[in-house]
C-alpha cells in the first residue's frame, strides 16, 4: 500500500491528539503529507433557530468560530507537526462525517488516522468515527483513547 496523503480529523479534544504520534510516524515513514481537518458544525442551516438573532449575527458567529479554529490548528501544527514533511490545514463548516468523506475524495487521501472517540464518546467508537469507518473509501486506522 502506498501512503502519500494521511488525513487526521480533529475535534480539538485530548482524545483526538492521542492519534498524533501515529500520524507523525506514518508520515515520516512514507514521506506523506498530512491533511489536518477541523469541522465546525453548521448552525446556520437551521433557519428557525435564529430566534432573536438575525442571519447576520449567526454569520458573524460562524466567522468567529472559523477564525478561532484556524488559530487552534496553527498552534497544534506548530507544536506537533513541524517534523513532518508537509501538513495542510483545513477548516470546514458542516456535518463532521460528511466533511471528512468529502476531503478524502477531494484531496485523494490514502489513509485516515483518528481517535476511536472524540470529545463526547462513551461507546466502543464515537459516532463520527463509526460513520467514517462504515463509509470511507480508504482505510481508517482508529487509535484507542484508553488502552484498557
Amino acid at each position: 500500500m502506498e501512503v502519500n496523503r494521511v488525513l487526521w480529523p480533529t475535534d480539538f479534544s485530548s482524545s483526538a491528539e492521542k492519534a498524533l504520534p501515529y500520524v507523525t510516524d506514518l508520515t515520516q515513514k512514507y514521506g506523506a503529507e498530512i491533511h489536518v481537518l477541523y469541522v465546525i458544525e453548521d448552525i446556520a442551516h437551521h433557519d428557525g433557530w435564529y430566534g432573536e438573532f438575525g442571519k447576520d449575527k449567526v454569520d458573524k458567529l460562524m466567522q468567529h468560530a472559523e477564525n478561532s479554529a484556524n488559530k487552534r490548528l496553527n498552534q497544534i501544527c506548530e507544536k506537533y507537526l513541524n517534523s513532518c514533511p508537509l501538513y495542510i490545514k483545513h477548516v470546514a463548516i458542516g456535518d463532521p462525517t460528511q466533511e471528512i468523506l468529502k476531503l478524502i475524495e477531494k484531496e485523494e487521501v490514502d489513509l485516515v488516522v483518528m481517535a476511536s472517540h472524540g470529545s463526547r464518546g462513551d461507546y466502543r467508537f464515537g459516532s463520527v468515527t463509526e460513520k467514517v469507518l462504515k463509509n470511507s473509501p480508504v482505510p481508517v486506522t482508529t487509535v484507542p483513547i484508553d488502552p484498557n
